[in-house]
């Protein structure tokens, strides 16, 4: 591999004019992810600690291997919605490495509206398990949620893809043979008490987890009768008389005890065998991202000068060099792993699909999972294209795309538009992982371009019909559709909605790849669809 030639210069103007507009958008990422992981309000999180109980990244800390990342996924779910009453969904999830083994974690916040589950909180629940799935990962699950938000029942409970999706998740979970372990640290009810009577294994706390299919103030509409929350369902009911738990902890810490101890018993799976070799640092500097990525836009960002900050020693086996230039291709390593490298540098052609499609099956072939480096505004348009058979080549690539037999990871570094979000292995298409930075932006096409669209079929409209338009009022509507690409087109917009697996800062790239390379190695990849061929 050739070590990429750098051609930035620190001290230059434009270069300084972007890192200060970037590092602003991260200043405002930094303050939202603050603000977030707060938790619920002081009042709540005082109440919690006063019932002897620790906060979810508290018990997080705890269970995870000392001095091992913890990969927390889609912390901003939620933000900017429900009048931001459920900072989080009011639940964290992510990745940690338990006695040496990749682990989903699950932790409810109770001190987010007690726990309970509204629409985001589902998705992101189901999101996670998602990832064990694929990944064919343990679970754990901080069970401390009052269950359905029940206020938002209407939009939690009936469907597919709502509360009940849990609880088919963890039977597949569990017949694909991904260990679950469950620690009730708090309130477990109503359809939630299914999570721990599902797990391989369940730990419950003394005096503080309860779980039962229908709560003190159910069973006395139901039936009358009066009964304490212990009595109904506490640790010492469920371990000496209901057997639905299985180990009985005195607080927080012991639970987590007993879990790493549990941890400590499990086989390890097949896993994908790659050869890794000792990580290197890259030759430049991953802080110079910041300035890298341009303040505007409509400017050009060069992609080598990303790769070079990423890549282990910067070095980059370029594939197809001099072809099809607008998408860039080859092989690096990223902290001695290796990985497929395919990066947006302009508008897509004909020639760019076949140049990926290629470069995919070589991936698949020699088993190397692919990093996507978004930064697209999609296919060229035009007759000369049309005719020429763009949406022919550029199917293949889609084909491609979603027939990879390897691990796919996108990481969106700027713009993410129309149909060359799907040719990158935008959500569609089920990448193992999604992150954007913080300055990202995604929409179905640019503001730019569908106020001017919309525009223009506006003046159709009106000349048709004999009117003229009028320009103050044409406008007027570019500046509406503006904004409202702009707010939701931002990356903290879709974060929220839980169309990425989180917002992540351009120097935690490396770190964040590498672990979401180790975590798809724990099960062999499939084989190839087909030959390689050349297009």
């Amino acid at each position: 591999m050739y070590k990429i030639q750098s051609h930035i210069d620190p001290d230059n103007p434009e270069f300084r004019d972007n890192a200060s507009a970037y590092e602003a958008i991260i200043e405002r990422h930094r303050d939202m992810m603050h603000r977030v992981m707060a938790g619920g309000s002081p009042a709540s999180v005082k109440k919690h600690r006063d019932r002897n109980k620790l906060l979810p990244r508290e018990r997080i800390d705890l269970l995870i291997d000392p001095g091992t990342p913890f990969l927390e996924l889609s912390t901003l779910a939620a933000y900017g919605q429900h009048h931001d009453s459920f900072p989080g969904a009011g639940i964290v999830t992510g990745i940690g490495v338990i006695h040496g083994r990749e682990t989903i974690i699950i932790a409810n916040d109770a001190t987010v509206k007690g726990g309970t589950y509204i629409r985001e909180t589902i998705r992101k629940h189901i999101r996670a398990q998602e990832i064990a799935m694929q990944n064919r990962l343990p679970c754990v699950y901080m069970v401390d949620s009052g269950g359905v938000f029940l206020p938002d029942q209407a939009e939690v409970f009936p469907d597919r893809d709502d509360f009940g999706r849990i609880f088919y998740n963890q039977a597949r979970l569990s017949a694909a043979g991904c260990p679950q372990i469950a620690m009730v640290m708090g309130s477990c009810t109503a359809g939630g008490a299914y999570i721990p009577a599902m797990s391989d294994e369940t730990i419950i706390v003394k005096n503080q987890g309860t779980i039962f299919i229908g709560g003190p103030p159910l069973v006395k509409a139901a039936t009358g009768e009066e009964v304490s929350p212990e009595a109904l369902g506490g640790a010492d009911v469920h371990t000496t008389q209901s057997g639905v738990a299985d180990h009985f902890a005195e607080n927080d810490q012991h639970a987590i005890s007993i879990c790493r101890s549990i941890f400590e018993t499990l086989q390890p799976g097949k896993k994908q065998q790659l050869e890794i070799k000792s990580a290197e640092e890259p030759a430049y500097d991953p802080g110079e991202l910041t300035g890298i990525v341009q303040a505007d836009s409509r400017k050009h960002t060069n992609p080598y000068e990303i790769i070079a900050r990423l890549t282990d020693g910067s070095r980059f086996h370029e594939f197809k060099a001099r072809y099809a230039t607008t998408l860039v291709t080859g092989f690096a390593r990223i902290m001695g792993y290796p990985v497929g490298i395919i990066a947006n540098n302009g508008v897509l052609f004909a020639e760019s699909s076949l140049k990926g499609t290629h470069f995919i099956q070589m991936c698949c072939f020699r088993k190397i999972p692919i990093l996507f480096l978004q930064n697209i505004t999609g296919f060229m348009v035009g007759k000369k294209y049309e005719n020429a058979g763009l949406a022919r080549d550029g199917a293949k690539l889609v084909h491609a795309v979603a027939n990879a037999s390897v691990p796919k990871i996108t990481v969106i570094t700027g713009g993410s538009y129309g149909a060359g979000n799907y040719a990158m292995a935008g959500r569609a298409f089920d990448p193992r992982f999604l992150f954007m930075w913080p300055g990202a932006r995604i929409s179905v096409m640019g503001g730019e371009q569908a106020a001017n669209v919309l525009a223009q079929v506006k003046a159709d409209q009106l000349e048709a019909s004999g009117k003229k338009a009028v320009p103050e009022e044409i406008e007027q509507m570019k500046n509406a559709i503006l904004a409202k690409y702009k707010k939701e087109g931002a990356a903290s917009y879709s974060s929220s909605r839980l169309w990425d697996d989180g917002i992540i800062e351009p120097m935690q790239t490396r770190e964040t790849v590498a672990m979401a390379i180790a975590t798809s190695l724990n099960m062999p990849f499939d084989e190839p669809f087909s030959g390689i061929y050349r297009m």
